[in-house]
Order: structure tokens, then C-alpha cells, then sequence
């Protein structure tokens, strides 16, 4: 049994895939569950949305709400997002080609959850990660890192070793963002608008252009 909840952004009648919005946010003691309004879970909703409008009737939207705060051992974010996905499947009634935007430690439950059969799209912002994340299979998936070189709480050299690490088996590529923080607020419009565009187009194999476009092209590495 979990706590953790699934909110509807966006759910069309007949979507060809689903995106589900993982937050970030540190534990502050043991046990506390994740509250709707703190600003970790806050800050995605803005994202949650930019990808809803730009899938239109193609993308169903949810966001994961954790059944608690941080990375508790005995039960992870990870463990989270198999049960949401579950909960996507029962209420979809079937299986659909998944794309995973997460922050932070939400960042790193979507790049450790990016072998569940049904994922194909990955996107880590600001994404808290350890060194051995990266040393796994995620064949057949497309995998996006944004990350900013004023990012004082998650690591972007660490972040970026994890690239390198994935680029083994996966399609990886890292978008750099100059002066970028790890709040993601000074340059909301990139960090969002990447996320938005790299999800719409390996889900749905819409046109984009800019840093993502040269992502998707074959540049694993760009500065912005």
C-alpha cells in the first residue's frame, strides 16, 4: 500500500502516449509525505502543463505525487513510479509509449525507472544523481540531461558522467545551460521549453528546432 498519488493534468480520449511529471525535494525528517504545495512539487506544474498544451489531444499529462519526501531506502521514488505507471495502465486501459520528466531526485527516479517496458522517453532536469546511476541498460530509450553550471545542490559534473555512462546502450544527449541554478527559475523558459519539445518529440515524432533539435541529431553534448 502507498500514499503516493497520480493528478491528472491533461487526459485525452484517445492519446497515443503518456508523460508522467516527477518533482524533486529533499527529505526534511523521516516519513514526512510530500504535500501539494511545497514548492518542489509546485515547480512542475508549470512543466506538466507546457508538455500537455504542446501534446494536445495526442499526450495524456500526470504528475506523480511521492507517497513521501527525499529517497528513503526501504522505499523509493522508483518504487513510486512503478506503481503510478500501473495506475496509468488500469485507468488508460492499456499499455502506452511513456515519457518520464523529473527534477532533482525526481530526475534521478526517471533515469532509474527508465527500463520499465513501457518507457521510451527520459528527461532529467537539474537531475541529483550518484556516480554508478549511469551503469545500466536502457537500450531503446532517447535520454535528455539539462543541467546549469550554477547548479550548487545536484552535481553537473556528476550528471554529466552519468551521460557518458548511459550513452553505452542508450540515445543520450546533455543540453548545458549557462548560469542555470538548480531551482530552474532564472531560465524556466529553456528548462521547460527543452523538456516540452525532446518529450513531444520522441513520443510523437513532432519537429522541433534549437538545442533539442541538435540533440536529436546526433550532438551529445550542447552549451546554451
Amino acid at each position: 500500500m502507498t500514499s503516493a498519488r497520480v493528478v491528472p493534468v491533461h487526459v485525452p480520449r484517445d492519446p497515443t502516449a503518456q508523460v508522467l511529471v516527477l518533482h524533486g525535494g529533499g527529505a526534511r525528517r523521516h516519513g514526512v509525505r510530500v504535500s501539494p504545495t511545497q514548492l518542489s512539487v509546485v515547480r512542475m506544474v508549470p512543466i506538466a502543463r507546457r508538455i500537455a498544451l504542446g501534446g494536445r489531444d495526442r499526450l495524456a499529462v500526470f504528475r506523480l505525487l511521492n507517497s513521501s519526501r527525499g529517497w528513503d531506502a526501504h522505499h523509493t521514488p522508483v518504487h513510486d513510479v512503478a506503481w503510478a505507471l500501473g495506475q496509468l495502465r488500469s485507468r488508460l486501459g492499456r499499455n502506452l509509449p511513456t515519457g518520464l520528466v523529473g527534477h532533482s531526485l525526481g530526475g534521478r527516479a526517471a533515469l532509474l525507472s527508465a527500463d520499465e517496458p513501457s518507457v521510451r522517453s527520459v528527461v532529467a532536469l537539474a537531475p541529483w544523481v550518484y556516480a554508478t546511476d549511469g551503469r545500466r541498460d536502457l537500450s531503446g530509450r532517447r535520454v535528455l540531461l539539462v543541467h546549469g553550471t550554477e547548479d550548487h545542490i545536484a552535481s553537473p559534473a556528476r550528471s554529466s558522467a552519468v551521460a557518458s555512462d548511459l550513452r553505452r546502450t542508450a540515445e543520450v544527449g546533455y543540453i548545458c545551460i549557462e548560469g542555470g541554478r538548480h531551482a530552474m527559475v532564472r531560465h524556466h523558459h529553456q528548462f521547460d521549453g527543452y523538456a516540452a519539445e525532446f518529450t513531444r518529440a520522441t513520443l510523437l515524432d513532432d519537429t522541433v528546432s534549437g538545442p533539442v533539435a541538435r540533440v536529436l541529431a546526433g550532438e551529445t553534448w550542447v552549451d546554451v
